[in-house]
């Protein structure tokens, strides 16, 4: 069931299992997915790396992503654009630089508790039958729904991976988004510190806090893994990468690449077979 509105406004939902998992590789503009496994023995691979997903299972996933389908089951979709439910517009925890989106490096996820299933059961159903209507409020209901289901959600997550509640997340989510948005075109801390108005001394004690990774790190590991992205997914030569993702020169983006992978470019895309490689 789709909904979409006079300004683009995007909201799609629907019941995917393996005959229609085709659906979830669509590309659609500035969207934000949700997916809620409803049954057992799911697999798919996100940026390479392979997860199994059992049923109350949700992963959040944005634009940035590369999906590739290896199983699906029956699995909930939940998919909007900016647009839909906009950023400048809604609370920064619950918002598409949230938790669930932008608030860690690695794809969040987690299992709904038993005792909560049932909200999410009927939420979903409440979305369903909103759907069906064809009214002047629409939009404004299906607003209110999608921030009541991501509330629920940021609740759950923040509990399950004992996320404190001060103001240093706020900074490494906008950091995180930052970077998703501008990591072809800024490779230095000092960037990003300038963007946010902040030294890059501040913004390294803020990540010491409350993350493993300093937000060097993350810089890095953003260029690489869309390094090993295009790579493995498309024909661009080595010299075109370099320049997509902002290098300017083969040999300076070859050292870092493979002071990160270990290997050279050319030797990873060698080593990756029909899409994948063996991680080690």
């Amino acid at each position: 069931m789709i909904y979409t509105g006079k300004n683009n406004e995007y909201l799609h939902i629907e019941t995917i299992v393996q005959d229609n998992c085709i659906i979830l590789k669509e590309q659609i503009p500035e969207s934000l997915m949700i997916l809620w496994f409803t049954s057992d023995n799911n697999s798919i691979t996100i940026d390479n790396i392979e997860f199994k997903a059992n049923k109350s299972t949700i992963i959040f996933l944005t634009e940035f992503h590369k999906l590739e389908i290896n199983k699906i089951n029956e699995v909930q979709l939940i998919r909007f654009n900016r647009a839909f439910f906009c950023i400048a517009n809604h609370d920064s925890e619950v918002g598409c630089k949230g938790i669930l989106f932008f608030g860690a490096s690695q794809v969040p996820a987690f299992m709904i508790p038993p005792e909560e299933l049932e909200k999410f059961t009927i939420l979903l159903r409440m979305f369903e039958m909103e759907l069906d209507s064809k009214d002047n409020l629409q939009l404004e209901m299906l607003e209110v729904m999608l921030k009541r289901f991501l509330i629920l959600c940021t609740r759950i997550y923040k509990e399950q991976k004992q996320i404190p509640n001060f103001k240093q997340l706020d900074m490494i989510r906008e950091f995180n988004y930052l970077v998703e948005k501008h990591f072809k075109s800024y490779h230095r801390l000092a960037d990003y510190a300038t963007l946010m108005n902040k030294s890059s001394k501040t913004l390294s004690n803020y990540f010491s806090k409350v993350s493993d990774k300093t937000p060097h790190q993350l810089i890095q590991e953003r260029i690489m893994l869309e390094a090993r992205r295009t790579l493995i997914y498309t024909d661009l030569s080595i010299k075109e990468i370099t320049y997509e993702i902002g290098f300017e020169d083969i040999q300076t983006f070859s050292r870092f690449f493979k002071n990160n992978e270990g290997v050279s470019p050319s030797e990873f895309r060698e080593k990756s077979v029909m899409g994948k490689i063996v991680n080690t």
